[in-house]
């Protein structure tokens, strides 16, 4: 297919759903299609909605065509079916598409694209949802188990419901669904070692785009606006500030690394906040970015030299084995790799791709991980564990089990001037709850070694 006389926005969302239907990451599948159509930014913008919001309402679409349609959604023709959930997707959750052009969008899409002999049947079923919830019949599946019945209207796996209604209870959980279901928000942290914060929101004004700064974090800027393509916001090339979501931001300041220090950020790539030690450490001292993928580290490495940085030093290979850095740092950052419940908006197909399995298999791979790296910390350092994710397996168990083991350690709140103390339990590690705080999905507690 030729890329170049391809404008239409919703033919190339159809393509991107395609390759993510055969397993292809969205964010990946979507720049694929992006970079070879020149579109005005409305259409860029029109296709990245119906790209990812497709993706993440998977399940209740489907449920829309069980409904509607004579077959279910798993015995239609793998492309209609993708058709289908862009012409449901418009009508049910893109307010500002006309039901008209939703509905002769969607038949050409099928015109197009092999189903000449299905555009009534199309049309049939989009025309019959919109008589529906014209007479106000909600088209979605009644179940009698609350579980299915949230999982379908929000589109989540059972399992992942079921995990949040034992934590958070009902109400919660819907509040944490919808969140989740939102187009997520970008934060800036703004570098100060080479500009303010007052600087940069100035810049932005002039630019045209609002941003507003954010409880508690001295770094934080969240843009309000529609920004572009981001690397065209005045202070890129500068290296005046990097995207950090603000409870990611957290964690480094949760560290608290000091000027002159050797700190390990073990699982270190892309960089976000072994870059941000750096600055916390105004620059000086030694930090090793350890990742055992050349590829991710290469992003640390070009994110470091856009910022200035030159403390960071890159280290490829796997922290459970790394014999040379024992008893050596005053402080280490494990941000272990995680199922990432916490970042679900931002990541639309990884409610699709874990599984129980795969927390059961990170939960192992996070113990050994704790095990190993805590070597590294000289006597009375730090360690902090932090993670993305909303599973107690993999955050309050796996500290809880460490802690069982090795009784020299033990968990250090951060200090009230700290700005991750606003987030802390009794029990001395941060939670941050993104239907609460309206940030990112994170876990973390600092730990420290004593004698």
């Amino acid at each position: 297919m030729n890329f170049e006389s391809l404008t239409s926005p919703r033919q190339l969302a159809f393509i991107a759903l395609r390759d993510v239907h055969k397993g292809a990451y969205t964010d990946i599948a979507l720049d694929r299609v992006l970079t070879k159509a020149s579109l005005p930014d409305t259409d860029r913008r029109l296709v990245t909605q119906l790209v990812y919001g497709c993706t993440r309402r998977q399940r209740t679409l489907d449920a829309f065509i069980d409904q509607l349609g004579k077959k279910k959604s798993h015995q239609q023709p793998k492309d209609l079916r993708t058709i289908l959930h862009l012409g449901l997707y418009q009508l049910c959750f893109q307010e500002r598409i006309p039901e008209s052009a939703a509905v002769n969008t969607t038949v050409q899409l099928a015109k197009e694209n092999g189903f000449s002999g299905l555009t009534g049947f199309v049309n049939g079923l989009l025309r019959q949802y919109i008589r529906l919830e014209n007479k106000g019949d909600k088209v979605c599946v009644q179940s009698s188990d609350l579980t299915e019945r949230l999982g379908i209207l929000y589109s989540f796996p059972n399992w992942i419901i079921q995990v949040w209604l034992e934590q958070f209870g009902l109400e919660q959980t819907e509040q944490l669904c919808l969140w989740m279901n939102k187009t997520p928000a970008i934060d800036l942290r703004i570098n100060l070692l080479c500009t303010s914060l007052e600087e940069v929101e100035a810049a932005l004004t002039s630019a045209g785009v609002a941003s507003q700064r954010i409880p508690h974090l001295p770094q934080a800027l969240r843009l309000m606006s529609n920004a572009g393509p981001i690397q065209n916001l005045p202070g890129y090339n500068e290296g005046w500030w990097t995207v950090q979501d603000s409870s990611a931001q957290l964690v480094s300041h949760l560290l608290d690394p000091q000027p002159g220090e050797v700190v390990i950020d073990a699982c270190a790539a892309p960089g976000g906040k072994t870059t941000h030690i750096a600055e916390l450490m105004k620059d000086e001292g030694k930090i090793f970015g350890c990742d055992r993928t050349p590829s991710r580290l290469k992003k640390l490495q070009q994110n470091a030299q856009r910022l200035k940085l030159k403390s960071i030093e890159m280290c490829t290979g796997d922290s459970r084995n790394m014999p040379q850095f024992q008893n050596t740092a005053h402080r280490v950052l494990l941000d272990a790799p995680c199922s990432g419940l916490g970042t679900l908006h931002r990541h639309a197909d990884a409610r699709w791709r874990q599984t129980p399995e795969t927390v059961e298999e990170l939960s192992v791979l996070q113990k050994q991980l704790v095990s190993h790296t805590s070597t590294f910390v000289k006597q009375d350092g730090v360690l902090v564990y932090s993670t993305c994710t909303l599973h107690p397996k993999e955050n309050e168990e796996v500290v809880s089990s460490f802690l069982a083991e090795n009784p020299n350690w033990e968990i250090e709140p951060p200090s009230a001037d700290s700005p991750a103390s606003t987030y802390s339990t009794p029990q001395g590690w941060i939670k941050v709850l993104p239907h609460q705080q309206d940030m990112d999905g994170f876990f973390m507690v600092r730990l420290r070694k004593k004698n």
